[in-house]
């Protein structure tokens, strides 16, 4: 199993930038994906960011492109997200995912093997 750890949520004005962190523990496997997802008030979830294994494959949600960069950082073991140029519509749940998968044009809610618990970022106007 994996367990993932997210940090780094918060409160920010529009136009503020905030960075999430999520610390994975836990069985490695040789492909995987490590994602953002995030669910607003009365919102399903939907996939924010995500990143493969190797770190040369990464997707973003239109509404983010531009704005938000996934990272990871092999030797701490953890994946960021980098929220720039923030919007109240960015205000939701943040949840760190671990995804058994190759491509990361596929990952879904249905996909995702393990959750966070996920941390709350809020964007006031």
């Amino acid at each position: 199993q994996v367990q993932l750890a997210e940090s780094g949520g918060g409160s920010v004005q529009e136009g503020g930038s905030l960075r999430l962190s999520c610390a994975a523990s836990g069985r490695t496997f040789s492909a995987y994906i490590l994602g953002w997802f995030r669910q607003a008030p009365g919102k399903d979830r939907e996939v924010v960011a995500a990143i493969n294994s190797g770190g040369g494959g990464i997707r973003y949600a239109a509404a983010v492109k531009g704005r938000f960069i996934i990272s990871k950082d092999n030797a701490k073991n953890t994946v960021a997200l980098q929220m720039n140029s923030l919007k109240p519509e960015d205000t939701a749940v943040y949840y760190c995912t671990f995804d058994h998968d190759r491509r990361t044009e596929t990952i879904s809610t249905r996909s995702v093997n393990y959750w966070g618990k996920g941390t709350l970022v809020t964007v006031s106007s």
